[in-house]
């Protein structure tokens, strides 16, 4: 199960930072592009995505 989750953080930290790229307008070709909106909300999506990640992959005790 925690591997599902780790996966998951990965590819939520792609996502968010593929919406940042976009929003920030270094990507272009989306309606996305240039957008405050995905801006925003690229950076907390990956910012989620690497937290699962870590949370789903560190050690246990």
């Amino acid at each position: 199960m925690r591997h599902a989750v780790g996966v998951v953080g990965v590819l939520f930290a792609l996502f968010g930072s593929l919406w940042a790229l976009q929003g920030f307008g270094v990507v272009q070709g989306s309606p996305m592009s240039n957008t405050t909106t995905w801006s925003v909300i690229g950076p907390i999506t990956a910012l989620i995505g690497v937290g699962l990640a870590v949370w789903a992959w560190r050690p246990r005790r």
